[in-house]
Formats: C-alpha cells, sequence, structure tokens
C-alpha cells in the first residue's frame, strides 16, 4: 500500500511538472509580439503552433497527447466559453445556413474525402471514411480563436462561430458511428443512421437544456459571484460527463448549455457585476486552453511518418478544399434562395478557406481504436492536415480579408482607445500637479510640468482628432464607448444605493435593463 501510494504522489509530482512546463512556454510565446513587434504580425495561437513545430523539430515532447485529454478536459470548457458569448438574436438570424453548414456540410465533406482517397490513393473504403468523419468538421478551437484575434464582422464571426459549434457535435456523431461499423457494433442503412443521430442529438439536446434552465433559475435565487461562476464551470464539465454516459453527444450538450446560460441564465439570474465576473472568468480560461491546445498540436508532429504519408495527405488537402468550397456555395445558395437574405461572395469565400481544422480532428484520429487497421496512416494524414490549414491557411486568412474588405478595425479601436486612456491619464495628472503645490519645491519645476504634460495632452488630442477624420467609422464606436460610460456611472450610482440600504435588491432588473441597452449599443 505505501509503494502504491508513493507511486501515485510521484506520477502526480510528474504531471505537475509537465502541465507547469507546458504553461511556461505557452506564457513565454505570449509575451514574444511585446518584445519583437515582427510576431504581431501573426495571430497568438498560429505563433504558439509554430513555436510548437520548433520543439517538435528538436525533439523536444512537452506532452503526450490523447483523446480523452483533448474531448474530456479541453474541449469542454472551449465549448462552454464560445457559446456563452455567443448572442442568439444573432445566432437565430442566420440559422438556417449555420444549420445546413453544420448538416449536410459534413456529410459531403465526408463522402468527397472518402471518395478522392479510395479512388485516388488506393485507400480502403473503412479508412478513407474514417479520415474524412475526422477532418468533416471546422473546429472552433482554432476557429473562435483566430477570427476574434483578427477582429472580423459581426456576421462572418457568428457564421463561422455557429456552424463550428453545431458542425462539431455533427462530426463526432457521425465518426462514432463509422468507427462502430467495422467493428460489427453498427447497422449500415438510412434509417438506422437517421435514428441513430436523432438519438445522439435529441440526448444531448434534451439534457443540455435541462441542466442549462435548472441553473438558470437556481442562480435567481441567490447572488453570490463565486458560486455562479464555480456553476457554469461544473455546468460545462458535468454536462458533458452525464451525456456521454447517457449514449449522446456531450458536445450538443455543452453548446446548448452554453447557449442557455449565455442568453437566457446570465439575464435573469445575474446582476450585471456577476455577469461581468463570470464572463471574464471564461474568457480568461479560453486563453489558458487555447494556449495549451495550440502549442501541444505543433509539439505533437511526427515528421518522419508525415513524410511517409505526404501523397495522402495531398490528395486529402485537395479534396477537402474542393468539396467545402462545393458544399458552402451551394448550401449558401440554397440558404439565400429559402430565406431571402445573402450571405456575399466574400463572406462565403472566408468561410471556405477560414474552414479550419484543430484539436477535435486530431483527438478523433487519435481515438480510432488499435485493432483498425491503418490506424497509423489515419493518424498521420489528420495530423498532416491539420498542420496544413493552422499553418497556410490560417496564416493567409488576414490578407484574403483584407483583400476583400472584411477585416475587422479593431486594431484603430484599439489605437484609439490607447490615445483616450493617455489622454485621461495625463489629464488627470495634470490635476494633481496644480492642486498639490508642496512647499519646498520650486514654483518654475512646477510651471516645467505643466508645460510639458499641457504639449503632451495637445499632441494625444491631435492624434485623436486625425485619428477620427482619417477612418469616420471610429466616430461612431466612439459614441458607443461614450454610452457605455454614461451606463456604466449609471449602474454603479444605482448599486451604491443598494448597498447602502437606500433601495432594496429588487433593483437588479433595471440593472440589468442597464446593462442590456449597453450591449445592444455595441451590436
Amino acid at each position: 500500500m505505501m509503494i502504491e501510494s508513493q507511486i501515485g504522489e510521484h506520477l502526480i509530482a510528474n504531471n505537475l511538472k509537465q502541465f507547469l512546463l507546458v504553461l511556461s512556454v505557452s506564457l513565454g510565446v505570449a509575451t514574444l509580439p511585446q518584445i519583437f513587434s515582427w510576431f504581431r504580425q501573426i495571430p497568438y495561437t498560429l505563433l504558439l503552433v509554430i513555436v510548437g513545430l520548433c520543439l517538435a523539430i528538436a525533439n523536444v515532447r512537452l506532452v503526450t497527447l490523447s483523446p480523452g485529454l483533448i474531448l474530456l478536459i479541453f474541449l469542454p470548457p472551449l465549448l462552454f466559453e464560445a457559446a456563452w458569448n455567443l448572442h442568439w438574436k444573432e445566432l437565430k438570424k442566420d440559422f438556417l445556413p449555420i444549420c445546413l453548414y453544420a448538416i449536410f456540410g459534413v456529410v459531403i465533406s465526408i463522402l468527397g474525402v472518402a471518395i478522392g482517397l479510395n479512388q485516388l490513393a488506393g485507400l480502403s473504403l473503412t479508412t478513407a471514411l474514417l479520415i474524412g468523419a475526422s477532418l468533416s468538421a471546422t473546429d472552433p478551437v482554432s476557429v473562435t480563436a483566430l477570427f476574434r484575434e483578427l477582429g472580423v464582422g459581426k456576421r462572418l464571426v457568428t457564421l463561422m462561430e455557429g456552424e463550428s459549434l453545431f458542425n462539431d457535435g455533427m462530426a463526432v456523431v457521425a465518426f462514432g458511428f463509422l468507427v462502430a461499423l467495422p467493428l460489427g457494433n453498427a447497422e449500415l442503412g438510412f434509417q438506422p443512421i437517421l435514428i441513430e443521430f436523432c438519438t445522439v442529438v435529441g440526448i444531448g439536446v434534451a439534457v443540455g437544456s435541462l441542466i442549462g434552465f435548472g441553473i438558470s433559475y437556481l442562480t435567481q435565487r441567490f447572488d453570490l459571484p463565486m458560486v455562479e461562476q464555480s456553476l457554469t464551470l461544473v455546468s460545462a464539465y458535468g454536462t458533458y460527463l452525464i451525456i456521454e454516459d447517457l449514449g449522446g453527444s456531450g458536445v450538443i450538450g455543452v453548446v446548448t448549455v452554453g447557449l442557455i446560460l449565455g442568453n437566457f441564465g446570465s439575464r435573469i439570474g445575474m446582476n450585471p457585476r456577476t455577469r461581468i465576473i463570470v464572463s471574464e472568468f471564461w474568457e480568461f480560461l479560453a486563453f489558458f486552453v487555447n494556449s495549451i491546445v495550440f502549442l501541444l498540436i505543433g509539439d505533437q508532429i511526427r515528421f518522419a511518418s508525415l513524410g511517409e504519408n505526404i501523397q495522402i495527405i495531398l490528395i486529402t488537402v485537395i479534396a477537402m478544399i474542393v468539396m467545402r468550397g462545393l458544399a458552402l456555395y451551394i448550401l449558401s445558395l440554397v440558404s439565400t434562395n429559402i430565406t431571402k437574405t445573402e450571405i456575399s461572395l466574400p463572406e462565403q469565400t472566408i468561410l471556405w478557406w477560414g474552414g479550419l481544422r484543430g484539436s477535435v480532428s486530431i483527438a478523433l484520429a487519435l481515438s480510432v481504436p488499435t485493432i483498425i487497421p491503418e490506424r497509423d496512416k489515419i493518424i498521420a494524414t489528420v495530423f498532416g492536415v491539420v498542420l496544413f490549414t493552422l499553418l497556410v491557411q490560417g496564416l493567409t486568412i488576414k490578407p484574403l480579408l483584407q483583400k476583400l474588405n472584411l477585416l475587422g478595425d479593431s486594431g484603430l479601436r484599439e489605437q484609439y482607445l490607447e490615445l483616450v486612456a493617455r489622454n485621461i491619464a495625463l489629464e488627470r495628472v495634470l490635476r494633481h500637479l496644480q492642486a498639490d503645490q508642496r512647499p519646498g519645491i520650486d514654483p518654475e519645476f512646477y510651471r516645467y510640468q505643466e508645460t510639458l504634460i499641457k504639449g503632451e495632452i495637445n499632441d494625444l488630442q491631435e492624434k485623436t482628432a486625425k485619428l477620427q477624420d482619417d477612418y469616420p467609422n471610429l466616430r461612431d464606436f466612439c459614441a458607443e464607448q461614450f454610452r457605455s460610460e454614461l451606463l456604466a456611472i449609471e449602474a454603479d450610482t444605482y448599486a451604491e444605493f443598494v448597498r447602502s440600504g437606500r433601495l432594496n435588491k429588487e433593483l437588479a432588473p433595471m440593472l440589468q435593463n442597464v446593462l442590456q441597452d449597453g450591449k445592444q449599443t455595441e451590436r
């Protein structure tokens, strides 16, 4: 018993050391753009992949990726965070094209890749189908992180995030069915496939809805930010585990819970301060997990295996890109004819080229049973394709967005906010300098400092005015920011009255309306 205890302690200590090493490298990469300005041209997530590749070239393996590590540890919080921030009003507007992409797009991708590999690479149909299923879904881990970082327009982000969240679940369901076929655990045919799909998705939606609405009404009974924050974390992991045990899709369940809590539960059960605390917590957790995931994807590459299967990888890449383009343009046309709401050709092009693959594809490939023939070939092909999408498509998506005039103005907004912050800070310094005339300090020193500060303030105001003149769209953003500040002052005043006992807790709906007005203005 003593020996087993010592072995367990040793494993825990070793795992902790590995975790801290991965985290240290990830955070080190995060500081590179601040030290070397050139690195700011590369999205942070892709920079992590490149650093991971460098470690792989040096044969430094930080941690061995496993399907359990990705699907059980990494995926639930990333899915939940993306769904929490996905506004239902925006999602509802494009729900039809998202569903078309997520369902029929996955089917077209699987069949197209499988036929291409079977006919051109000579792979067995089983192997080809498993590769197609592993690569059929755009990965929310990759897509949401990249698009948010680039500041893409709201509708395009909603389309991409919505598709990636829903088709992720569809791909997992399809993969599970295709793995069960050669093992004799599933029956090929339209009716059994439809029944299996409806069962898995239905369990995910039903249980996810039950948990989401249950927690929503539970949080109405108390106002404890830390408890409510913890409940969201438990709901993300708990929902996934419970639904998987029941035979449903944990991915669909987590997305359902995230959508309900983000769009309903946080509105009726959380005051504005709690919602901000919970949102910031999930923003941190997503950054934390993304940092680890992308680094490990690059670090797990086996170059010898990629070289042996380079022909299959190239065929898969071509088939995947062609079939995604075919599916997107056809399904977008169908959606436009039904809803009469057009998805522009530039937006379709970005949706096509921005269909990156990532950790989910790798997790599915690694979860192929060892008794399946050509398992190593499946894993190598999936890793090679994922690497291509992240590096080639990922690094070229920004120039393509610029070329199509779809890149957001997040960089300009950040520059503007920095100028405003510096201006406010210097004005506060000036007021303090004028109010605090300390004995023993030469008056000339005060006048000199005042002149310097006023000069810097004038310079900042000129830069701000020039930025607004050069980019008129910033004027709307300036108005939105100022309105948000006014709403924040109003909400803080109400909160002060509540704390002092001059108003009761039933003011929470008023505060919620204030926050909701601000959110609608920003959108």
